[in-house]
């Protein structure tokens, strides 16, 4: 259930029965042809379908994460490490406070990847609670799915390309991009980054067949909803 159609009574009642819950967190970034808003959208629709045959509240998605990398791209939103410590840590204190002692991160951007450093921190001055990180996209069933369907996969290909990612620009390349030099990426600031990766697509196909999707997004979901079952402390 989402923690947006819950009123505060609703929230003290559940979490007396099950201190479980979950945050996504996602980002707002370039990807090509694809909304903006992909990682924030996908981490959050992955956590809600998991989530709602357990009844597991999930609190909404943090929409803005870490995405310097991509700062020269219109639209691409972007916070300081700094700031983003602080609000993973506000975060997690405030769902303390309300009682879930059981809290699934669901992680949508690979940028985010210090927010793990921040949950070690915290869990050393909460030793009552448990805390999983799932980047969903690349956990072991659902990369496998990716990869037997197409190997060619990455940020902002077909492998993201679901029907609630896409935009009214009816413009989709049918070809595959080559793969970028990844080491020269890494190397150069933001705008040169741009430079080498045009449309923003890392390497393969812009889109795959709708049944190949869906099936993946299942795989997707069962794994999600198997770590808010298992596990815990």
């Amino acid at each position: 259930m989402k923690i947006a159609e819950m009123n505060w009574l609703q929230v003290e009642e559940r979490v007396a029965e099950d201190d479980r819950c979950i945050l996504p967190i996602g980002s707002v970034e370039q990807h090509a042809y694809l909304s903006l808003a992909t990682d924030m959208i996908l981490a959050e629709k992955v956590s809600v379908d998991a989530a709602e045959p357990l009844g597991i509240p999930v609190f909404p998605v943090v929409s803005y994460g870490l995405a310097s990398s991509f700062s020269n791209f219109p639209g691409t939103m972007t916070l300081s490490l700094s700031t983003y410590i602080g609000v993973i840590r506000d975060l997690l204190d405030s769902m303390y406070r309300s009682g879930f002692r059981r809290i699934l991160v669901v992680n949508g951007h690979g940028g985010n990847m210090p927010a793990t450093v921040v949950i070690s921190e915290w869990l050393n001055a909460h030793p009552n609670a448990s805390v999983k990180f799932h980047d969903w996209w690349r956990a072991p069933k659902t990369l496998a799915k990716v990869q037997e369907t197409d190997p060619a996969a990455s940020h902002a290909s077909w492998m993201e390309n679901f029907p609630w990612t896409r935009t009214t620009d009816q413009r989709q390349p049918t070809t595959a991009k080559p793969q970028i030099d990844y080491a020269a990426l890494a190397r150069v600031g933001a705008a040169q980054k741009r430079q080498l990766l045009g449309d923003g697509n890392y390497h393969g196909l812009y889109q795959r067949p709708e049944e190949d999707m869906l099936a993946i997004w299942d795989v997707a979901v069962r794994e999600t909803r198997a770590l808010l079952q298992d596990d815990w402390h």
